[in-house]
């Protein structure tokens, strides 16, 4: 198993379950600690490479994914990679499609679809998910 998050380092979420992952804007340096194994960028154009795994899902700024069976499955991959693995959600700002993404992942782990929301900007960032449609996309992403 790889060595975890610091469940204090900025941007880090303790799911319920006590998987940690973390969210981030691309647009802000790399923060301080060790970097992730596996990164999951959402982004509406590809991302540079970095030096460790990562997977792109073509997600513009302030929409949906493009395609939402491979969002899910994608999601799916994430959440489970946390078991083991220092997982990274970033899009440009770490704000609107992170947020979604990691409610997404909150509800993977058992948080009620209506209350994933709720529990990001609680424990990640009062202003995470921040279009209608993007809280919709997570009501909507039972399990």
């Amino acid at each position: 198993m790889t060595e975890a998050w610091d469940p204090d380092a900025v941007g880090v979420l303790r799911l319920p379950s006590g998987r940690l992952v973390r969210g981030r804007g691309l647009r802000r340096p790399l923060p301080a600690g060790p970097p992730p194994t596996y990164a999951l960028h959402l982004l509406g154009k590809e991302p540079p490479e970095v030096p460790w795994e990562a997977r792109w899902l073509r997600w513009p700024d302030f929409r949906l994914p493009g395609d939402r069976d491979e969002a899910r499955a994608l999601l799916l991959d994430a959440w489970k990679r946390t078991d083991t693995e220092r997982v990274e959600l970033a899009c440009g700002g770490g704000r609107g499609r992170t947020g979604t993404a990691l409610a997404c992942l909150a509800v993977l782990d058992g948080v009620p679809p209506d209350g994933a929301v709720a529990f990001v900007r609680a424990h990640y960032d009062p202003r995470a998910v921040e279009t209608p449609w993007q809280k919709r996309y997570v009501r909507g992403f039972a399990v």
